[in-house]
């Protein structure tokens, strides 16, 4: 006899240009409350996983990297800290959730789902004005800020904070990632794991590129576009449609994992797809971006277009912007040259749905760049609440 589906209460947000299936880690079914297979069969069945269709037309996954996602919050286990954020990427064709890295664009509605849901305490919550959420980002053991509105005591989604790669305005959420250079278990600890700001990336097959090879917000490979035959200025399906070049991409990505440290055999890494991201840039110019809107080469310092889970990012992953603003500001990585070579503390990037600023400063100690945090702006709207519905034997 069939086992009848059962209910576990769920929201359904937008976070940046990302959206995905939010819980309490008491709301989750016992089994599911701690890390394992009964948690990723649960989640894997919640977004529609593995869809040999592509489509996740029997879940609540959107068939992108950006929306298939999972996260499970409670209240913090670490002292000065309100929320403990666990995230979950969830592959579209395979039986697989990357733990192994944050999103850094779903933090921004991290801060509103913990006031909203008895996460953080009453009286950190102001009747007015800005509430500032203090998140532990469990897979990275990172600490981040978010500064989220409030009115009349609740969340203000509401506003007219635009953001590339989103369709509407909404309320501004600043995010301060602090430290953001990766852990100890992410390349040992620093922030060049190689030693180097720019390295000699030996792929075979395809050729040897430059690249810098960066822990900060998510481990990311920065390559030239002109080394690869790009422009820098490509919108998705130029890439997507292009089955060998996505070969190419994940073959140096690979290399590049292996070169990082992350893993110790390019074979590896197929079961680490979230992380690291490999991203290219070039200088600045104009282009036309996938809403029809025109970028000018004068209002963006450089290029950058990454990839996530095997394919080119609508838009661009907020851990990748806080990469990209780490990276900007040393001198001499590709990124830094990418924008002309010149020191700065902010920088605004051209990507295929429009533009982003991103602000970091860095600071070389002992020879040993560090990053004391990096500052962006986002927008979170809830889209739906209540329960997500799955058989009751499918975990």
């Amino acid at each position: 006899m069939a086992v009848p589906q059962i209910k576990i209460p769920a929201t359904y947000m937008r976070g940046g240009t990302s959206k995905g299936v939010f819980f309490k880690l008491d709301d989750l079914p016992k089994a599911a409350q701690v890390p394992g297979t009964a948690r990723d069969k649960l989640l894997l069945r919640v977004i529609g996983s593995p869809d040999p269709y592509g489509k996740h037309t029997d879940g609540m996954g959107g068939a992108t990297s950006s929306t298939s996602k999972t996260v499970i919050l409670s209240k913090s286990s670490k002292a000065e800290h309100d929320v403990d954020y666990l995230f979950g990427q969830v592959a579209i064709d395979k039986p697989f959730i990357d733990w192994s890295g944050n999103c850094g664009n779903l933090t921004a509605a991290v801060g509103s789902f913990a006031i909203s849901n008895g996460l953080v305490a009453q009286d950190r919550i102001p009747q007015n004005g800005i509430c500032t959420v203090r998140i532990w980002q469990a897979n990275i053991s990172k600490t981040i800020i978010a500064h989220v509105p409030v009115t009349n005591g609740e969340v203000q989604e509401t506003g007219d904070f635009e953001l590339d790669g989103v369709t509407f305005a909404a309320a501004e959420v600043a995010i301060e990632f602090l430290d953001p250079a990766a852990d100890a278990g992410e390349g040992g600890g620093a922030m060049f794991p190689t030693g180097n700001i720019v390295d000699d990336l030996a792929v075979p097959g395809i050729g040897t590129f430059k690249a810098t090879l960066i822990n900060a917000g998510i481990p990311t490979i920065f390559v030239n576009a002109a080394d690869i035959g790009y422009s820098g200025t490509e919108l998705q399906d130029m890439i997507n449609s292009d089955n060998a070049a996505l070969a190419r991409f994940e073959t140096i990505r690979a290399y590049g994992a292996v070169k990082m440290g992350l893993i110790s055999d390019i074979s590896e890494a197929a079961a680490r797809a979230h992380t690291p991201k490999i991203a290219f840039v070039a200088p600045p110019q104009s282009y036309v971006s996938s809403s029809g809107k025109q970028v000018d080469a004068g209002d963006i310092d450089l290029l950058v277009r990454a990839l996530s889970m095997g394919k080119l990012h609508h838009a661009m992953m907020g851990t990748a912007a806080v990469a990209i603003g780490t990276a900007a500001a040393i001198p001499g990585t590709l990124v830094n040259l990418a924008a002309g070579g010149v020191a700065r503390e902010a920088v605004r990037f051209g990507h295929p749905s429009g533009t982003l600023r991103v602000g970091a400063a860095a600071t070389q100690v002992k020879g040993e760049w560090t990053v004391t945090k990096a500052i962006m702006s986002r927008s979170a709207r809830v889209l739906m609440e209540g329960f997500v519905r799955v058989p009751g034997d499918c975990f």
